[in-house]
């Protein structure tokens, strides 16, 4: 039985946040071990959701962060260094989205500047 959505329905695996991934399957798709992932929990990086059974689940986006918290260990980064940096990339990427938007609203906004 093949399952369809209709036009316009997002189908939950294109869905970059969608807990899809199992823990031995996140750990497989990003090289890395169970006992990685679940560090990565620990040290409040990725926090995965749970199923009804109460296993992991882990999102694209989740294994994205993963991956990349992985290079840097990889690199001799120790985990709980790998993660913070990582936390504030993010942080600072979006900042930089939040100044970007801000400074075009304000473009939009403001008379032309005599010069």
């Amino acid at each position: 039985m093949t399952t369809t959505t209709s036009p316009g329905t997002p189908d939950k695996l294109d869905d970059d946040d969608y807990p899809a991934y199992t823990m031995g399957r996140a750990a497989e798709m990003t090289g890395t071990t169970p006992g990685f992932l679940r560090a990565l929990g620990d040290q409040g990086l990725i926090t995965p959701l749970r199923s009804e059974g109460g296993h992991r689940r882990y999102s694209r986006y989740q294994l994205r962060i993963a991956m990349r918290a992985r290079d840097l260990v990889d690199q001799g980064t120790p985990v709980e260094a790998a993660c913070r940096i990582v936390i504030l990339e993010d942080q600072l990427e979006e900042a930089l989205r939040i100044n970007e938007q801000l400074r075009r609203s304000q473009h939009g906004h403001e008379p032309a500047a005599d010069t």
